[in-house]
């Protein structure tokens, strides 16, 4: 991207002269003369404080700016929610389509949230330049993420499977399932270095395009390269969540052979890695019968288990600073019969980073397209609304979930929609200049 800065020349104040013979009269206003002094003042202003002038042009290139940030955000999750419809067939669903709108769209979001904070550096301190970078795109296509645009990152998954097929050619081997599979292996862990993060601490291993870029990601996004990979091959890949972990493996009629040991490893575990192994894990107990057994993921399933990790990840993230925090804690404070009745205060709140509460509500956004009925999802999206102090919508959510959820959770949930109801109201009520609180009868 082009990169400008706003800078204040080192120039002397300009001051505008008159005639000899110029009279000012305070005792008349005609409508033109105000029009007339108006600009006179603006051109003069201008003239005199450069950085003034820059500032009407920021004004105009911010509010043409917000308008292409809001119209990228709203493509993104249009892209999105195209891609996973339930109208497509789940076979035709591109888990790097979905997974780059997501990218894309909390990028924008993020990019956005930097231009603003530059704006506002600029308007606090007048005589401080503020660097502001040039937007050279027009459309969500062309914008650059991570250094690439989206089509580029898609073409870097095409990129990989012809490295791959380019390895079985110089080991002038046929396609053989395991040759294939130990050439995918040899491109991504080893030519391209791609590692599994152990703990997820850091957004950009969530995201597709960081972890082609980093080349280290979480386990599921490694599984959805994987899969991408060998299906642009014409291998089909399939998963399943087992306890912690995501497993992969060639779709086959006979998965006994899939755990043939072969050069002291199974074809299995040459897909999963170390995970499969490990006798802690519950992967290490599978066989070719259990794994029959094993309820395969849907396309919509992977992108789902995606988003799930971005919003404990963000949530996380965002509340930080209240240590042992949880979602639902708001719901035990209610319902304690050792709290005070009817009362529930919105500087009992706490205080979560905004951005990355955003970036978790946005997810559970997506989430909840693809699991509508979700009541566990659609309670919690509610909860970190109620977070976000957004009250209305947390009320709207939360009384939905309780259409969906089981009796008792409704009688949870219940008492804290009724007083979450009554903040609301009680906003309306300070709001209108009256005073004193509202109770629940």
């Amino acid at each position: 991207m082009l990169s400008t800065s706003y800078w204040v020349p080192t120039a002397t104040m300009a001051f505008q002269t008159f005639p000899d013979h110029c009279f000012f009269r305070y005792d008349h206003h005609h409508r033109n003369d105000h029009k007339a002094l108006r600009r006179w003042r603006i051109r003069t202003t201008a003239a005199a404080y450069p950085l003034f002038s820059n500032q009407i042009q920021l004004t105009k290139d911010s509010s043409s700016r917000h308008k292409l940030y809001q119209e990228a955000i709203k493509t993104s999750r249009d892209k999105f929610t195209r891609e996973i419809s339930f109208q497509s067939k789940d076979k035709d669903i591109s888990l790097a389509k979905a997974l780059i709108y997501v990218a894309a769209e909390d990028e924008v979001f993020m990019s956005f949230n930097r231009e603003m904070d530059a704006c506002s550096i600029l308007n606090e301190r007048r005589n401080v330049s503020s660097p502001s970078e040039a937007i050279d795109w027009d459309s969500l296509e062309q914008m650059p993420l991570g250094g690439k645009t989206i089509p580029e990152w898609l073409s870097e998954l095409d990129a990989i499977a012809k490295e791959v097929e380019a390895e079985l050619v110089s080991r002038d081997i046929g396609c053989h399932l395991v040759e294939v599979l130990e050439a995918v292996n040899l491109v991504l862990f080893e030519s391209r270095g791609l590692t599994r993060s152990p703990v997820l601490v850091d957004s950009k291993h969530s995201y597709l395009h960081s972890v082609l870029s980093s080349r280290c990601g979480s386990a599921i996004l490694l599984s959805i390269i994987y899969i991408e990979v060998c299906r642009r091959l014409g291998l089909t890949i399939v998963g399943s969540r087992v306890g912690e972990d995501f497993l992969i493996w060639p779709q086959t009629g006979y998965p006994e052979e899939l755990f043939k040991v072969t050069s002291g490893h199974s074809l299995f575990a040459i897909v999963n890695g170390r995970c499969v192994e490990d006798p802690r894990s519950k992967a290490s107990d599978l066989t070719g019968t259990s794994l029959l057994g094993l309820e395969i993921a849907t396309n919509r399933d992977i992108i789902g288990i995606a988003l799930a990790n971005l919003i404990r990840l963000h949530w996380k993230r965002a509340s930080r600073s209240n240590h042992g925090l949880m979602l639902t804690s708001p719901l035990r404070h209610v319902n304690d019969a050792g709290e005070k009745p009817n009362v529930m205060d919105k500087s009992n709140v706490p205080l979560l980073r905004p951005q990355d509460l955003r970036l978790a509500i946005m997810a559970s956004e997506r989430l909840l397209i693809l699991q509508p009925h979700n009541w566990v999802l659609r309670r919690d999206h509610g909860m970190m609304l109620y977070y976000n102090r957004e009250y209305g919508k947390a009320v709207q959510e939360l009384s939905i979930c309780m259409a969906f959820a089981p009796e008792e959770e409704a009688e949870i949930l219940e008492p804290f929609v009724e007083k979450l109801h009554l903040m609301r109201l009680e906003s309306t009520w300070k709001s209108l200049g009256h005073t004193g609180r509202l109770t629940v009868p």
